[in-house]
């Protein structure tokens, strides 16, 4: 399915989300690169779970809202996604804590690492919002 599906919440979600991907990767090669595998790994599993928790959010949190939805059912549903999104970060850290031999420091380093990307973007996006008000 191509972006004409999408509203343009959508789609930033989805730049967001990608943009969360890359910065994983990268981060995870730099960490196994100076530190090793077990820290390129946990870094990699760190920022999958961020990237893969924003994407829970945005696709149960932005589904089937047609533009223009009620904003109490927009509200609801963004409730609902980040419900899910907390629900499943929660479950995958304990999962990979228990089940897993991770470095710690990478893992939630680079797991942060994804919450930075996010708050750019926003502030990116709250900035250009600014600048077409501006007089």
């Amino acid at each position: 399915m191509g972006s004409e599906g999408f509203s343009a919440a959508q789609r930033e979600a989805l730049r967001i989300i990608a943009a969360q991907a890359a910065v994983t990767v990268m981060l995870a090669l730099a960490c196994w690169w100076i530190w090793g595998d077990l820290a390129g790994r946990s870094a990699l599993i760190g920022g999958g779970i961020g990237t893969l928790g924003n994407l829970v959010q945005a696709s149960f949190g932005m589904r089937r809202l047609p533009p223009g939805a009620d904003p109490r059912r927009v509200l609801g549903a963004l409730y609902r996604g980040v419900a899910l999104k907390v629900a499943m970060t929660v479950l995958a850290f304990v999962w990979v804590l228990r089940a897993k031999r991770v470095a710690p420091a990478e893992l939630f380093c680079v797991y942060a690492a994804t919450f930075l990307v996010y708050w750019l973007a926003l502030a990116r996006k709250s900035a250009s919002a600014l600048k077409r008000q501006a007089p």
